[in-house]
């Protein structure tokens, strides 16, 4: 082993993703392979904030060769938020006691603004390395790329909606799935796509600042009707979690009939909002309101998918990454935007280094989300497989009518009724047909 180099820091933040140990891992080794020591930091920055320098631990080899195929974090993660100017002082007070020359942070939007303030905050000591994780593959990284994590929960949720789907077939009711995702519907979209959900409803189809839970429910409920129309009398609709923050909290709070949480980065703590359960009651509402009944069963996706061995995709993908953040931090760097600080991406196969700057976002002073595009094929395709009440639904008199009819409606009561809901999403390119013959 070549002389010591200096001293890594490794920590999480935010929720899990498959593929954690895969990185820890990967730039463990490379850093043991560079002669560094490496330091495990345990939650986050959960005990760096309050200057704590006792939840760290030097890693070892032998504890680490083998943990790239498992779930989970061997370091923990936390949600606390460094950003704080007593936070950070603290936090760097801790982390300059512990002799840390290089961070490797692994984490989401959040955890990777903490990371470009700590490297800001502290001029280059330590440098720092963010690599992006998260579920939600909603971080900026380049075009076509997903975030590590997002392929195997989208591989996991799949099979689990399969199997709702042929419950809600045997048992001839109505699935209403919860799937996470704090601001993109990319999870959403991604397991009902693959999974051939009725339908999938993402926030990025409501361009709007606020939608109620009516909303949400008046889609589904004109999905169930159309469905009827074809014979069927069940199906699967997933609904995205970010759904939650484009609700007032007012409504929420008196809905849920209690306070709203937030987490320390003043996000509305979506795991604690009963979103499906809310959707099914103002869906069978609906229903009771017309003298109607429909059979409804809520789930929630999430827990499911974080801590879920990652499948050989995330595997190879973050043993890349790893590699990549130990090379970018033990280089030089004549680009001065990067020479303190990097956000760890792979394109065409090749590791790059962002720029944090880059991945601000002006408006609000934090990194910026991808979300879905509206106009992409991606997004079309799967949009034109779903069974959603369309505008050309109401512009046939003969639909309209069988339509109205399923709902106990007259055609000008339906029109009336659902007429609004025809907007939200990108504009299907393909015949209904197709859609039919999507369903399952």
């Amino acid at each position: 082993m070549a002389e010591k180099r200096g001293r890594f820091g490794i920590l999480v933040g935010g929720g899990p993703a498959p593929g954690i140990n895969s990185t820890i891992a990967a730039a463990a080794i490379e850093a043991f392979n560079s002669g560094c020591q490496v330091y495990g930091i345990e939650d986050g920055f959960e005990y760096l904030v309050q200057g704590r320098t006792d939840m760290v631990r030097e890693l070892r080899l032998d504890e680490l060769t083998r943990i790239h195929s498992t779930g989970g974090s061997i370091l923990g993660t936390a949600r606390a938020n460094p950003t704080k100017p007593e936070d950070m002082a603290r936090t760097l007070a801790a982390l300059h006691t512990l002799g840390i020359d290089y961070l490797v942070t692994i984490g989401g939007d959040d955890t990777a603004y903490a990371a470009s303030q700590i490297a800001k905050a502290g001029h280059g000591t330590p440098r720092v390395a963010h690599v992006p994780k998260t579920i939600d593959n909603d971080l900026p990284i380049p075009a076509g790329n997903s975030t590590f994590g997002f392929q195997t929960a989208r591989h996991v949720g799949t099979e689990m909606v399969m199997t709702m789907m042929e419950d809600s077939r045997t048992t001839n009711r109505w699935f209403v799935v919860v799937v996470m995702g704090r601001k993109a519907g990319h999870l959403a979209l991604g397991i009902g796509k693959a999974a051939g959900a009725t339908l999938t409803i993402i926030p990025e189809e409501f361009p709007g600042e606020r939608i109620t839970i009516d909303d949400v429910a008046a889609v589904i409920d004109a999905s169930i009707i159309k469905r009827r129309t074809q014979g069927r009398t069940y199906g699967l609709a997933v609904v995205a979690e970010g759904i939650g923050e484009k609700l007032d909290p007012e409504e929420l709070a008196k809905l849920a009939g209690a306070q709203i949480a937030y987490d320390p980065y003043g996000h509305i703590s979506l795991a604690d909002l009963p979103l499906g359960a809310l959707i099914k009651q103002r869906l069978q509402q609906r229903y009771i309101d017309r003298g109607d009944k429909v059979g409804v069963v809520e789930v929630t996706l999430g827990y499911e998918l974080r801590c879920a061995p990652p499948i050989p995709f995330d595997i190879d993908y973050t043993r890349t990454l790893g590699y990549g953040a130990v090379r970018y931090l033990l280089g030089e760097h004549s680009d001065p935007r990067v020479r303190d600080a990097g956000f760890i991406c792979l394109e065409a196969g090749h590791l790059q280094v962002q720029s944090f700057d880059d991945l601000i976002d002006p408006v609000t002073g934090k990194i910026r989300v991808r979300l879905v595009d509206m106009e992409s094929d991606h997004y079309r395709v799967s949009r034109d497989y779903m069974i959603r009440l369309e505008a050309e639904d109401l512009e046939d008199s003969d639909k309209l009518a069988r339509l109205a009819d399923a709902a106990s409606m007259s055609s000008a009561e339906f029109r009336n009724a659902f007429g609004r809901i025809t907007s939200a999403g990108a504009r299907p390119s393909a015949n209904s047909r197709a859609r039919v013959a999507a369903s399952h």
